[in-house]
């Protein structure tokens, strides 16, 4: 009872931070790429005959897009707020939108 340290990680060393720059950081690009081939997959099983495989394989379609779509939306907002604090001129963001 006294070696209980293979219990908290941070007992270790390891600390969030690193576990951050470690993470695979992979593009919007890839996820989209991924997300579609996923659902071909899921496509081709259930027409191959595997009808829970293929559900399964397609359903893991949609947490990866949305992944997809929130690194991209999470972008735009940090470039976003870049360029609102390096000076740029209000009249910018309005014709962005229109």
């Amino acid at each position: 009872m006294e070696n209980l340290n293979f219990i908290n990680p941070l007992l270790h060393g390891i600390i969030p931070e690193e576990l951050e720059q470690k993470a695979l950081n992979f593009s919007t690009k890839q996820l989209v790429c991924a997300g579609v081939g996923t659902l071909i997959a899921g496509a081709v099983l259930k027409k191959a005959g595997h009808q829970k495989t293929g559900a399964l394989i397609a359903g893991l379609a949609l947490p990866i897009l949305a992944t997809a779509v929130y690194k991209k939306i999470q972008k735009k907002s940090e470039e976003k707020a870049n360029s609102a604090n390096s000076g740029q001129s209000d009249v910018d963001t309005v014709n962005e939108h229109a």
